[in-house]
């Protein structure tokens, strides 16, 4: 079986989400900023964060070309996975908008509310009403056509949403606090630009290295769903 890792950015790879995946048998492809044609019939296609936002495809024209390939994925209901941007290219490969939040830039470790459809979802069932996450986003997007919403914040509605057998999460369930300790150093200036202080969101690494046991969980979940859909 294999899975294809879009990549945006060299430091930001698939982290938990990698092991769990190869420990189901996967073989790990990775893309960075792009696809090939091939990729579409591939197992699994895991599209991951970056700084960039959807309506960004004049600068960034591979943008184009990841939303494409994903309308012709889901199209083909072949299973793919999006986190963080990956999750807006999903979004707006299903027919929704995608913008910048009217309520500010979300960054730091703080919970999402996993809904009452959540709850009864194959793979996040059992995870509790809350997940201790990383996030880092300023863009949003409007309800996914014919997706269940699965995840919440308290800024943001839209935090993960399920579509056919495709998933989708605004968040990083993926992030380890040792990996978004380094995020946070690499991004220092951008989030002082943005007015957060790296220091204070550093500070809470410690909880979200407590929640790692969760996360590891919700990794293997994932991992376990697509190989059960691959393997029919």
């Amino acid at each position: 079986m294999r899975a294809v890792i879009i990549q945006h950015e060299e430091h930001e790879g698939p982290g938990l989400l990698g092991p769990a995946l190869t420990q189901e048998g996967f073989t790990l492809t990775k893309r960075f900023r792009g696809v090939e044609h091939s990729d579409l019939d591939a197992e699994l296609v895991v599209v991951l964060g970056g700084p960039m936002g959807v309506y960004d495809d004049a600068q960034h024209p591979f943008l184009r070309e990841e939303v494409a390939f994903l309308v012709e994925r889901l199209a083909l209901e072949k299973p793919c996975l999006g986190i963080c941007l990956g999750a807006q290219l999903m979004a707006s490969a299903a027919g929704a908008e995608v913008y910048p939040g009217k309520n500010g830039f979300e960054v730091g470790v703080a919970p999402v509310r996993l809904t009452a459809d959540a709850q009864k979802d194959p793979v996040l069932s059992g995870l509790g009403a809350k997940l201790l996450v990383a996030h880092w986003h300023g863009d949003t997007h409007a309800p996914v056509p014919g997706a269940t919403l699965l995840a919440s914040t308290d800024r943001y509605t839209q935090q993960g949403f399920r579509l056919g057998a495709s998933y989708a999460f605004q968040f990083h369930p993926e992030l380890t606090a040792d990996e978004f300790g380094r995020w946070l150093d690499a991004g220092a200036e951008e989030l002082k630009a943005k007015g957060k202080d790296p220091q204070a969101l550093k500070a809470q690494l410690g909880k979200l290295r407590a929640s790692e046991a969760p996360l590891k969980d919700f990794a293997a979940r994932l991992a376990h769903h697509f190989a059960k859909v691959a393997r029919g």
